[in-house]
């Protein structure tokens, strides 16, 4: 089974070739089944990973399914998202997650459950009739709408659905998985069928109706049409894959204009994945260097040291990290799986090793730390706020979007490690593994305890009678690197940054050593405030600042229950490093010992007698942590605890008495709280999302614990515009008390309005209408107070 999985593989890729002269593909990854991971970190995760997916009940999964094809489901569907909205789209991942494993490892329990899943699949597709497979609520009534030119698309929804076509795609991505990785000809059936059922439901769309659609989060629609395009040698796909690209993202890229800020970072990511193998398989030069630019814009100017992106779910201003280091939800962990994806697609076409450098950044700091090593939950937001921590789901009550991407990422390491050409190897990333390159006859063994030593070794358990080059990456991170062959020094003129090239005839039981310095640096915020994080060659390092107040550690099936909502540490207390940054770097000291540890043995403020220790961050798990630490001189240190003081402790008292906060015009935060509206848009101003309707928009609201007495809007200043705000259909008829919120920067005030009655236990819905003009006020924020 493996060796057809590869006959498949290459297959589509010959047939990729007949569509047009397919990319200036440089290099290919190996199949997953030719890369086997040894002991390492990467295989723990893997391993970890396999129990996760093997305690999801695959039946409860295809509820949505069979219950859309009006089929009678075996189980009672998922809780969380998985029956609000967004039923359905954690089997698509799942088909994805458990063709990729079988690929990696063989287990034949895992293709026991993937063909079951694809059966039940091809029940529902049968007995719906048209090609059609999915799970949104109401989809017989929503795509005969769609396909009637009746479209009602915002950010988050489409047609008064939780972004169906989102959901969909994972369907689409994993039937193409279970093909690809898992040779699965019925999944390739029911793939192009379903595929055949999207051209007729969008035939009669016009140009400006597809774009109008596409407003709506769609994943990578895409790129899977473009897939099914290089698996079926049809035309007709890359048309239809044309038509699902939004020319509203990729238009500012063909001008190289970085216009995120603001924008929901993974809504976009997938369609430049998309930009990207639409270019691939047209040559099309300009596609490709827009989603070139992007990766740069995004990895270079938008990234945190560990590798991932966006706050609150949005791209917040390049010149500005100052959310990154206050939110409690900062980097998303589909971002960086998406992101890895392009990486990989950017690679092939350019052997550029700069894509394969963020491949090891992302993957050891934020891929490997998003999984509980022992139980195997997945992370959603990975907090860059100094003392707060990440919150870890379960099997059977968490199914946001991060469980899906996470029970796919630890199934595909063995994707990254090496690439080859038609007579060359290249080693990318540095991890315990034996790859098997069938067509080339060789079996090579990768021995190393990176990131603990910087020794690897290569050794040729099978050689080829041919000339094979091989490669391997010189990171900047490792100036000063020797290499040895068969125990004899190798002289190299690569420089960092480039391939360490060895062309030669190699025999079985050839070994060569690389020998990688590591040591400690200091990376600044991408802003350049005087926020350092500290690396050991590629890893970033953590300290752990406490285990109190987890609240909510492992999470419940509430919609808010991928948030670390328990207590904000105050900024003043986290660790100042005191001193320049070169005296900083050269104060971390690794201890004695075979795993990474170090003291700081500089200054710090606030003083203690414990010394800070740090460990690598995919290792520091259930605890507050601390990646980035403030710099300043003795001078600076004063000004500095006086400041953060005050603003920290405004924000601690406005924090303590919040009962509960939407951000308006953010996707995640309104889709938590229920938003429901007529005639209403969002915007952006001053960096910062707003929503203000001419009909009229509502969120619901929870009073958990205590009671709520006022009700607090973030608003234009001096701009008070008429607005008619309900609760629970009582109408607020106080005046409320305002209050400069920000300074003259952003120009709002906080309007705080006390509620008739207090607000005990329970939901309350609040409602905004204009009362005599045309639209509302411009909303900022929404919160119940105490």
């Amino acid at each position: 089974m493996r060796q057809s999985t590869l006959l498949l593989i290459l297959f589509c890729t010959f047939i990729a070739h007949t569509i047009s002269a397919q990319p200036r593909k440089q290099v290919s990854l190996f199949p997953l089944n030719e890369v086997e991971l040894l002991e390492s970190p990467f295989l723990k995760a893997q391993q970890a990973d396999l129990r996760y997916m093997l305690e999801l009940d695959a039946d409860r999964l295809l509820t949505p399914f069979l219950r859309e094809a009006g089929l009678t489901p075996k189980a009672p569907s998922y809780t969380n998202w998985e029956n609000t909205g967004l039923d359905g789209h954690i089997g698509g991942h799942y088909l994805s997650a458990l063709s990729m494993m079988y690929a990696a490892t063989g287990d034949k329990t895992v293709k026991e459950r993937l063909d079951y899943t694809i059966s039940e699949l091809r029940r529902a597709q049968q007995t719906v009739g048209t090609g059609f497979i999915g799970g949104t609520p109401g989809s017989k009534q929503l795509w005969a709408e769609i396909k009637a030119g009746n479209i009602r698309a915002s950010g988050f929804g489409l047609n008064d659905k939780w972004v169906p076509l989102y959901n969909i795609h994972k369907t689409y991505a994993g039937l193409r998985d279970a093909y690809l990785h898992a040779g699965s000809e019925l999944a390739k059936q029911m793939l192009i069928e379903l595929t055949d059922w999207m051209i007729d439901i969008t035939a009669n769309l016009t140009d400006e109706q597809m774009q109008d659609m596409l407003r709506s989060e769609h994943g990578g629609l895409n790129e899977t049409f473009a897939d099914v395009a290089a698996i079926t040698g049809d035309d007709k796909y890359l048309t239809l894959a044309r038509r699902f690209s939004h020319q509203i993202i990729l238009d500012p890229l063909l001008k190289d204009e970085d216009r995120l800020t603001g924008m929901h970072a993974n809504t976009q990511i997938p369609k430049v994945i998309g930009f990207k193998r639409v270019a691939d398989l047209t040559q099309d030069a300009a596609w490709d260097r827009a989603a070139d630019f992007f990766w740069h814009t995004v990895t270079e100017h938008r990234s945190v040291c560990m590798g991932g992106n966006s706050v609150r779910e949005h791209f917040h201003p390049a010149n500005n990290f100052t959310p990154m280091l206050t939110d409690r939800e900062g980097p998303e962990t589909c971002n960086t799986y998406n992101m890895l994806r392009l990486s990989e697609m950017l690679y092939q076409t350019s052997t550029d090793p700069r894509y394969m450098d963020y491949c090891e950044r992302a993957l050891y700091n934020h891929i490997l730390s998003t999984e509980e090593p022992d139980k195997g939950g997945f992370v959603y937001f990975t907090s860059m706020r100094s003392g707060h921590y990440r919150v870890y789901s379960q099997p059977q009550t968490s199914f946001w979007c991060c469980v899906g991407s996470g029970l796919e990422n630890h199934t595909k390491y063995g994707e990254f490690i090496y690439a080859h050409s038609d007579d060359a190897l290249y080693v990318n990333l540095f991890a315990p593994s034996r790859l098997t390159w069938k067509e080339r006859g060789i079996t090579l063994r990768q021995e190393t305890r990176f990131p603990d030593n910087g020794k690897v070794t290569l050794t040729i358990e099978q050689a080829s009678k041919k000339n094979t080059a091989l490669n391997v990456r010189y990171p900047a991170w490792a100036a000063g690197a020797k290499v040895t062959i068969n125990g004899k020094n190798y002289s190299f003129n690569a420089q960092v940054g480039e391939y360490i090239a060895i062309d030669r005839k190699w025999k079985k039981g050839d070994v060569v050593t690389i020998d990688l310095p590591m040591q400690v640096r200091l990376e600044q915020i991408p802003d350049h405030q005087d926020y350092y994080a500290f690396m050991y060659g590629p890893i970033v390092l953590a300290a752990v600042t406490g285990t109190d107040h987890l609240d909510g550690l492992y999470a419940d099936d509430s919609r808010g229950g991928h948030i670390a909502h328990g207590k904000l540490m105050p900024m003043q207390d986290n660790s100042i490093l005191v001193g320049n940054p070169e005296n900083i770097r050269s104060s971390l000291v690794r201890q004695p010992g075979d795993a990474l540890s170090f003291v700081y043995k500089g200054a710090v403020h606030p003083a203690t007698d414990k010394p800070l220790e740090l460990i690598p961050f995919f290792r520091l798990h259930n605890a507050r942590y601390a990646v980035y630490f403030r710099q300043a001189d003795e001078q600076q240190l004063k000004a500095i605890i006086e400041e953060t003081e005050r603003v920290e402790r405004q924000a601690m008292e406005l924090a303590q008495r919040t009962v509960d906060l939407v951000f308006c015009g953010e996707q995640q935060p309104e889709s938590d709280h229920n938003i429901k509206f007529e005639n209403s848009k969002t915007s952006i101003q001053n960096d910062r999302h707003f929503r203000r309707a001419a009909g009229w928009f509502s969120y619901d609201l929870k009073v958990k614990e205590g009671t709520a007495t006022q009700l607090m809007l973030l608003t234009v200043k001096n701009n008070r515009v008429p607005t008619a705000i309900t609760v629970n259909g009582q109408l607020l008829t106080a005046k409320p008390v305002t209050a400069d919120a920000s300074g003259d920067k952003e120009g709002l005030e906080t309007a705080t309005y006390t509620l008739p009655e207090a607000l005990q236990p329970g939901t309350y819905t609040v409602r905004f209408a204009p009362a005599n003009g045309q639209n509302t006020a411009d909303i900022y924020e929404v919160r119940l107070i105490k």
